[in-house]
């Protein structure tokens, strides 16, 4: 019996202790297992956008960082470099520096503040390519957990789309500003690619002989460099028009006609004969040496050789490999992507001049609207007049830009015209469409996003004007908005607040 007595001694001990423990303290004052409010920012510059989220800052605790760092050129990670945080009051304060990522994209920096107040909190990127500078202020370091629980709450935050990070990392992913811009009154139409002055050139025989392709399988449409090979003119074996025969009698005129030249030349200097046979002699002996020169320009071999004017395609080829030409008859046309002309026509009644037109857009084949002004591209002329049998007016554009579209092909076209309104606008690769109705993903913080209606009014090639729904400096997502849109639909949430 005593030693149950002792047993049962122990056992309610244990319990008291048990108790005690469930109610302990933290040494400032909370309650064991209540969390520290994490915060986060979203903040973008010209050039990076910066989401970080970190523990509220309390004197005495260490709180480190997830900076997560993305240059908004392509929406990539930054894998090299060096991010600094400070926390600055009054010109003084805490500054912590990590020499590189701990994963891409994210550093993982730390502060232990000493003294509660308002602070600034400055994020300085180095990287190879460029720095940055990103200031938040107004940071708030909180004496203890127990000010911060009560400051800040310690509730999720809820009702908006989540999309980590590193999900967007991997996709194709892109994000802009929602501005005001100039919207004009457009005309939708459609245009024609044709070639410019001086993109297609026709290489013709310059003698005559038997055709050698010099370029394996050469077909319509092959890439070509400036100064390659294409073809050769070899007229060797032939009883006539042979191209040796012709080389061999113009060296022997030219030299002929260059020692008359000569001879003639003292003659004159030393006025022993009068100027009009010294023309005369100077006229042959130029006429011999240019025709030497021409037919010697581009042999080898005894072969006239026939080469790429410049970079391009073949457009054309109007001989076959072993065809006998005779000089001035077409080989091959060559054409290049880098300069075309857009053709389109507008009915007349719309008035459009010169002095009214203020930008012609055009869609690639990938879908995305260009102004012909890009790459210097212009304008080049409005036609003043119609035909009966095409009562339209044509209005040409020179494109300057490489255009990957076969000539002939149409592409949609917008001409901008009369004087401009300033309204809200986004990409139009932001829009989601559903049954006539639009949409858009915008950017609330670094990984929060929400689908908002948009009711949207003008488009002007690449952006369209937004008359409800959005505000001027919120952030939508012009690639990616799908993924995004799924996300929403998937009925699973990433926790809030990964691990790094």
């Amino acid at each position: 019996m005593k030693y149950i007595i002792i047993v049962l001694a122990f056992l309610v001990m244990s319990c008291n202790n048990k108790t005690e423990d469930a109610h302990a303290h933290n040494p400032d004052g909370t309650h064991a297992g209540e969390e520290i409010p994490r915060l986060d920012h979203t903040i973008w510059t010209d050039q990076t956008e910066l989401f970080v989220e970190f523990p509220a800052l309390i004197v005495g605790n260490s709180s480190r960082f997830a900076a997560h760092f993305t240059v908004l050129d392509k929406h990539q990670p930054i894998r090299e470099g060096s991010a600094t945080v400070s926390l600055i009051k009054e010109n003084k304060g805490l500054r912590n520096t990590v020499d590189a990522p701990s994963s891409p994209g994210i550093f993982s920096p730390t502060i232990r503040p000493k003294e509660a107040g308002t602070y600034q909190l400055v994020f300085e990127l180095k990287t190879p390519e460029y720095s940055d500078k990103i200031t938040i202020d107004d940071v708030i370091v909180y004496a203890n957990t127990q000010e911060a629980i009560k400051a800040l709450g310690t509730a999720e935050k809820g009702g908006s789309i989540s999309f980590l990070k590193e999900q967007a990392w991997k996709i194709d992913f892109q994000t802009a500003p929602v501005v005001s811009g100039k919207i004009y009154d457009v005309i939708n139409t459609s245009g024609v690619w044709i070639p410019s002055l001086g993109s297609v050139k026709s290489l013709a025989a310059k003698s005559n002989g038997v055709v050698d392709f010099k370029v394996n399988n050469l077909t319509e449409g092959t890439a070509v460099k400036q100064g390659q090979l294409l073809m050769s003119l070899n007229s060797q074996g032939l009883a006539t028009n042979n191209l040796s025969t012709e080389i061999a009698n113009a060296r022997s005129n030219f030299e002929q006609a260059k020692s008359e030249y000569e001879r003639k030349k003292e003659l004159y200097n030393s006025k022993i004969i009068p100027k009009s046979d010294f023309e005369k002699v100077e006229s042959n002996y130029s006429i011999a040496k240019s025709n030497y020169q021409s037919l010697t320009s581009g042999v080898s071999g005894g072969s006239k050789q026939i080469v790429a004017p410049f970079d391009g395609f073949i457009k054309s080829i109007t001989v076959s490999n072993g065809d006998y030409v005779e000089q001035g008859v077409a080989l091959v046309s060559i054409g290049t992507q880098q300069s075309k002309v857009l053709k389109t026509q507008i009915a007349p009644n719309y008035g459009l001049t010169m002095e009214t037109v203020q930008g012609i857009w055009f869609q690639t084949k990938d879908g995305e609207w260009k102004n012909v002004t890009d790459a210097d591209g212009s304008i080049l002329s409005i036609g003043k007049d119609v035909e009966r049998e095409n009562p339209l007016i044509s209005v040409f554009a020179q494109v300057n830009a490489e255009i990957d579209m076969p000539e002939g092909s149409l592409t949609p076209v917008q001409i901008a015209m009369g004087d401009a309104t300033k309204n809200t606008m986004i990409p139009v690769n932001a829009l989601l469409e559903d049954y006539g109705s639009y949409s858009v993903i915008v950017q609330l913080s670094g990984e929060g996003f929400e689908r908002r209606p948009v009711k949207i009014g003008k488009r002007n090639g690449e952006n369209v004007e937004i008359i409800q729904g959005l505000e001027v400096g919120e952030v939508v997502v012009t690639k990616g908005a799908y993924q995004v849109k799924m996300a929403s639909m998937s009925g699973s949430t990433p926790a809030h607040g990964h691990e790094h």
